[in-house]
């Protein structure tokens, strides 16, 4: 046999382990890359989370904030409405006497007079 042919004769089988333990060492050096960069992405994962449970605790003290500013005013159109439709009561009391609606007629001729002049000496 030629000794140049032989599969683990000579140089070749010198060089066999360390290449072997150069695959293993090169693996190995991966996986612990691989085990940095998902440390350092969940790392990265975790304070999105921190930033996203901050983010909706704001949103929700807004919308706690914005909702009682929604009651307080429709708490405040209810409010007006009744003082509204008290004032359209009276009204309508006023218009139904003859007198009222002779004395109102009398008021509004005045203001309006009264606006013209104002409006004309400006």
């Amino acid at each position: 046999m030629n000794p140049r042919r032989e599969p683990r004769g000579g140089r070749s089988a010198l060089f066999d382990g360390i290449e072997e333990g150069g695959i293993r060492a090169a693996s190995s050096y991966s996986h612990e890359i691989n085990e940095h960069e998902n440390e350092r992405a969940l790392e990265g994962l975790q304070d999105r989370v921190i930033l996203l449970k901050r983010l909706s605790g704001d949103i929700n003290e807004e919308v706690d904030t914005h909702n009682r500013m929604l009651d307080r005013m429709g708490n405040d159109m209810d409010s007006s409405r009744g003082i509204l439709s008290g004032t359209m009561d009276r009204f309508k009391t006023v218009f139904e006497t003859k007198s009222s609606r002779r004395m109102l007629t009398l008021v509004a001729s005045f203001v309006g007079l009264f606006l013209v002049i104002y409006y004309l000496t400006r």
